[in-house]
């Protein structure tokens, strides 16, 4: 990593983000493509200015780096300190989850007949590169940890809306929901500038 950020990457991104949607893919398509391109910008660790990298000491960092001005997507960088982990939460919108530093554990959870919420398949681990999606259609509740217990790690994550102002849901193992809107650990977006 260099210590000059190359914010014409993530610039790029949402610009190609943006003429993905703006060709009314389906989620199926969005996913691949939107895939390709979230694995494109984290193939690279060098254009991610250092405010959007802090840690909290007690808990995970939500910062936006970019809002659609039509509400279209996010994109957001998730800072996990040494440990750190969310609750079993759901997104109610698709998303991308693209690993650029350290390394990241997603459990999938499903409910069983009775209401509660159960591990459903092995974890999914994330290496620097990888690309992961949730969905509703797909499987949109799990839990997500950091696996490094002495290094920060840092994942950029594309949501189907401004996923700081969605409506979703933390889960206790026993059924039990609790709505929450996560809002971001940064108010401001970066300033991109246009790409020519």
């Amino acid at each position: 990593m260099t210590s000059t950020h190359n914010t014409a990457r993530l610039s790029s991104f949402v610009q190609q983000f943006g003429s993905l949607l703006d060709r009314h893919p389906t989620e199926l398509e969005i996913l691949a493509q939107g895939g390709n391109l979230l694995g494109q910008l984290v193939a690279q660790d060098d254009w991610l200015p250092n405010a959007y990298t802090q840690p909290h000491p007690q808990y995970y960092q939500q910062y936006l780096l970019h809002a659609d001005p039509l509400g279209r997507f996010s994109v957001v960088s998730f800072v996990w300190g040494p440990g750190q982990a969310t609750p079993i939460h759901d997104h109610t919108v698709w998303g991308l989850i693209g690993m650029l530093r350290g390394a990241e554990e997603s459990q999938a959870f499903a409910r069983n007949s009775d209401g509660r919420w159960l591990a459903h398949g092995e974890p999914h681990l994330l290496a620097p590169g990888e690309i992961d999606a949730v969905s509703p259609r797909i499987g949109d509740v799990h839990r997500v940890r950091n696996t490094l217990a002495d290094q920060v790690s840092i994942s950029i994550h594309v949501y189907g809306a401004d996923i700081g102002k969605v409506q979703r849901s933390v889960y206790l193992e026993d059924g039990t929901r609790k709505p929450f809107v996560s809002g971001y650990s940064h108010a401001a977006a970066l300033l991109l500038e246009p790409t020519n």
